[in-house]
């Protein structure tokens, strides 16, 4: 079984779903609500255990009844825990639309641990910027081993970290924030020349854009909810090059897993799993 170690943010959502997003002051209505569990690495991390990965989750969680919640939550979705307790649990608010579109307001927590735990072993390594020292340590092991090590490229991106990755892939948002440039094929190009490994960026439904020239498409799916989607298919990705894919078949693994996603409302329980794929 391909270990995963997935380094980052763990947080709980609080999901409404609207019939339109908010777009002034004013109170607004929902038709549901959901307390699910969420954030960048979190939902990776799950959806790699999901499609078959034995998965280890580094993640901060505050000492509180939000992040006991958490905690057992992630366990129970088959991750390994390797949490750092202290300070208060991240929390977003999430509202998605009927077309699966969706706005985040996002809490990071208050005086979290800095110090990592022990890392175990692992065939690949996916993080998140969101715990800094944890990213580090993790991308500096998986280069001393030869290790593919796969950054998620959101806003807020720092280029050292970067540049210590073997994979950057960026959203759309996250590589026009790090290059300062709004058309994506020159914010590709200057990404690709200031970091030494492969760079890319996902396009939603348009799949992933390779600095190569590599363009893997899409599946064609009707979205009824995309939230999780991106952070599934960075798990998907980095899982399939710890077990020996290439890239493309790892773009075109992830491509799917992600897809399915946005054909499913709801969180960690609609993510596909190894059935899926058979």
């Amino acid at each position: 079984m391909t270990r995963l170690l997935v380094c980052g943010i763990a947080v709980m959502d609080y999901v409404q779903r609207v019939d339109a997003l908010p777009t002034g002051e004013g109170k607004h209505r929902s038709r549901s609500f959901e307390r699910i569990g969420g954030g960048c690495a979190a939902n990776a991390a799950v959806g790699a255990a999901r499609l078959g990965g034995q998965v280890t989750l580094v993640t901060r969680l505050g000492a509180d009844a939000t992040g006991d919640e958490l905690a057992a939550m992630l366990e129970g979705a088959g991750v390994a825990p390797a949490f750092a307790r202290g300070g208060r649990t991240p929390l977003s608010s999430v509202m998605v639309d009927p077309a699966g579109e969706r706005m985040i307001v996002n809490f990071p927590g208050d005086a979290l641990p800095d110090a990592p735990p022990d890392l175990p072993a692992f065939d690949a390594v996916l993080a998140d910027c969101r715990w800094p020292e944890a990213t580090e340590a993790a991308f500096r092991t998986a280069r001393a081993a030869g290790r593919p090590a796969v950054l998620d490229g959101e806003k807020y991106t720092p280029e050292a970290l970067a540049a210590l990755a073997t994979h950057v892939v960026f959203s759309a948002p996250g590589l026009r924030d790090f290059t300062g440039l709004d058309a994506l094929p020159a914010a590709l190009a200057r990404a690709a020349e200031r970091l030494p490994g492969e760079v890319a960026f996902t396009d939603g439904a348009e799949g992933v854009v390779w600095a190569d020239g590599l363009h893997v498409p899409a599946p064609r799916v009707t979205a009824v909810d995309t939230l999780g989607a991106g952070d599934l298919w960075h798990g998907a990705f980095a899982l399939a090059l710890g077990r020996g894919d290439d890239r493309e078949t790892a773009s075109r693994h992830a491509n799917r897993a992600a897809a399915l996603k946005c054909t499913r409302p709801g969180g960690w329980d609609a993510y596909p799993t190894e059935k899926d794929f058979r």
